[in-house]
């Protein structure tokens, strides 16, 4: 903003220019079927303050009174809806600008002015309003649970309200908070903990490296490649967490290009290698100890080694498997190449040649080796 506007500039100002006159909830929904998604989270109110539907706390400062003038959680919502996908919403608690909570923060947090008057009824506006699958909370950093009355806002969430027997929510609901209480865990952002944790956790990352909203200045390089972006879903799957990969739209209501192409790169891959993710679950092994690009998962019968910056490799050396797991029965393919590849045991490992030639596009990203031991 110091860069780009002139002094004295508000993100009030900004809501003339946020129009979204080209938003269509339907594309869009149809745009997350075809990556692969199965679940989908709107940010319906970030620090700033202004909520993406006519909340009745934000007099003129909602999507519906300024800008778009619509109601684009309902609108997205029923469009997800309508493509089979979980629909979530994510909330800010915090809010920068308001004057009560400003003066709760002068306050060191003994009052509760900002909870009682807006807060809380916008939560309680959400559950009712769109009836979430997933209510993603942010922004609660600066105080305790305690002010933020999350306790008694979950107990009703999970016990008395119209979504108790669906909901999920995630751990930031206060000051300390984060990795101890929640459905699943986001802990930090770009939370990418390489090993298989206890409790069901959440990467939330962003396609674009530098910023989790859309920038007129960003570079082609400053995206993700959708090898790299292949590598951390096959690191966070391994480890058995969830991938949420954010995109930031533009402010009339388009998806870049460059993100799109990166989602349906990615949906393509899905659905050749959807069996290595969707179905399955973590095995003994995460990150292979010799190949390192090489992360695994396994549906129970099979074993999927998922070759994450793959290079045209003749052939990978895998140590997590060797000749006291494989043996003359095993059969060992490549997803969506069916034909089987040759592979050598001993103690120490096992080798698998690859094909040279022949593998689509969509293979290359990342090839995904399934091992059937039996």
């Amino acid at each position: 903003m110091v860069r780009n506007y002139p002094p004295g500039w508000t993100y009030a100002d900004f809501a003339p220019q946020f129009k979204a006159e080209l938003f269509n909830a339907t594309q869009w929904a149809e745009l997350f079927v075809k990556a692969g998604a199965k679940y989908v989270v709107l940010t319906s109110k970030h620090h700033e303050g202004c909520t993406l539907w006519p909340s009745s706390t934000s007099f003129n400062w909602n999507s519906k009174d300024v800008g778009p003038g619509k109601d684009l959680v309902g609108e997205l919502s029923t469009a997800v809806r309508a493509e089979g996908l979980h629909f979530g919403v994510y909330h800010s608690m915090m809010d920068w600008y308001h004057p009560l909570y400003l003066q709760d923060k002068r306050n060191q947090w003994t009052t509760q002015y900002f909870v009682k008057a807006k807060c809380t009824n916008e939560l309680h506006e959400l559950v009712a309003n769109y009836q979430p699958d997933i209510l993603w909370s942010d922004g609660e950093w600066e105080a305790p649970a305690e002010y933020w009355n999350s306790t008694n806002f979950l107990a009703w969430l999970y016990n008395d309200s119209p979504v108790r027997d669906k909901i999920l929510v995630n751990d930031r609901w206060g000051m300390g908070v984060h990795c101890k209480h929640g459905d699943f865990y986001n802990c930090g952002d770009r939370l990418n903990p390489g090993k298989l944790q206890p409790h069901k956790w959440e990467n939330c990352m962003t396609m674009d490296q530098r910023s989790w909203g859309y920038r007129r200045d960003m570079t082609y390089e400053d995206v993700l490649s959708i090898d790299v972006l292949l590598k951390t879903l096959a690191e966070t799957i391994s480890c058995d967490g969830n991938l949420l990969i954010n995109v930031g739209p533009r402010a009339d209501g388009t998806i870049d290009a460059i993100f799109q192409e990166r989602l349906l790169q990615l949906g393509e891959w899905l659905d050749l290698n959807g069996a290595a993710i969707y179905d399955s679950r973590p095995w003994m092994t995460q990150q292979d100890p010799n190949d390192h690009r090489v992360w695994y998962t396994t549906d129970g019968t099979n074993v999927y080694a998922i070759v994450t910056l793959y290079k045209l490799d003749v052939q990978i050396r895998l140590g997590a498997l060797n000749s006291s797991s494989l043996n003359a029965d095993s059969v060992v393919t490549i997803l969506g190449y069916e034909l089987p590849l040759q592979f050598t045991t001993d103690a120490l490992g096992v080798t698998i040649r690859l094909p040279a030639t022949g593998l689509p596009q969509q293979i290359k990203y990342a090839p995904v080796v399934k091992i059937t031991l039996e």
